[in-house]
């Protein structure tokens, strides 16, 4: 920066598997990102505790773009799903300080993604008077062509707890139209052991087994994962009425060997170079002690 030093990064520098990162911290809770790819969070416990985001530094994958390395932790991607949401993110992070005014906070801007011409930035804030997060996620075409997609920020949790998605109510009235969409990706099972569809919720135990995937039409805009008495609630918009990729779904979950994915999805947009989209999530955390289950959990979201 001429005629000044350059502004200091935000939080404090520390490392994951060998890959610089940023730590912010509150009095609840601390968050850790990447400093040098992504945007990606890596890192989100108690203050004083251990990370509750899967961790899956081995898993990769090589597509037509080069190396895809998973990492773990919380990633955006767009859907619908294809090849090009795999692009190497590796390098070409920038990080921008943004106001603490309301808690610790950052701003992440990814590189521009050559398949797309998409550049992906999260903003990323702790509240000072609790163990929240907000997340604005931002996809900004910087490309020449019109882009149709959804925002689509993925999640990856520690197998051994479950997943909770809430229900509506059923209406004692006759009614002529459907009120309830649940979809099934085409390797899952109906019968897949750790699907259980309940009157007010559905629940994916999260143990290691081959890979699964529900999703449905949320229309509370909140997710669930109860682990070990810890519960992590991720929410957001919605936005009922609005068109919506994968059948209509907005929530989704995933679970496989390694790990179990909390994911929302934004409308549908269409985007013309230069415009951007925007879907916000909102992530807590809550010591409820080993009595909770997953009618509590559905109680709360």
């Amino acid at each position: 920066m001429i005629g000044g030093a350059a502004p200091e990064l935000p939080g404090v520098p520390g490392e994951y598997y060998g890959r610089p990162t940023r730590r912010l911290e509150s009095e609840y809770c601390w968050l850790d990102v990447l400093s040098e790819g992504g945007p990606r969070i890596v890192g989100f416990g108690l203050r004083g505790r251990d990370n509750i985001l899967a961790e899956t530094p081995q898993s990769s994958w090589d597509l037509e773009f080069g190396l895809y390395e998973l990492l773990g932790g919380h990633r955006l991607w767009f859907a619908p799903e294809s090849a090009e949401c795999s692009v190497p993110d590796s390098t070409g992070l920038k990080i921008a300080p943004i106001s603490e005014a309301d808690g610790p906070a950052v701003r992440l801007i990814g590189a521009v993604e050559a398949p797309t011409g998409l550049r992906k930035i999260e903003e990323i804030r702790l509240d000072r008077g609790s163990a929240g997060v907000a997340i604005r996620h931002v996809l900004r075409n910087e490309g020449e062509r019109t882009l149709e997609l959804a925002p689509w920020p993925i999640t990856q949790l520690r197998l051994g707890g479950v997943a909770v998605l809430p229900l509506p109510a059923r209406v004692k009235k006759s009614g002529v139209l459907p009120s309830q969409l649940i979809a099934l990706w085409p390797y899952a099972s109906w019968a897949d052991e750790r699907l259980a569809i309940g009157e007010r919720w559905l629940t994916v135990t999260a143990r290691p087994a081959s890979p699964f995937k529900i999703g449905h039409l949320n229309r509370t805009g909140s997710l669930g994962y109860l682990r070990d008495g810890l519960l992590f609630v991720l929410r957001f918009d919605p936005a009922l009425g609005a068109v919506h990729a994968d059948m209509g779904c907005n929530a989704e979950v995933y679970c496989d060997e390694q790990t179990i994915e909390l994911e929302s999805l934004g409308p549908l947009v269409r985007l013309e170079p230069g415009e951007s989209t925007t879907h916000d999530e909102r992530w807590e955390l809550r010591e409820v002690g080993p009595a909770f289950d997953a009618a509590g959990v559905a109680a709360l979201l």
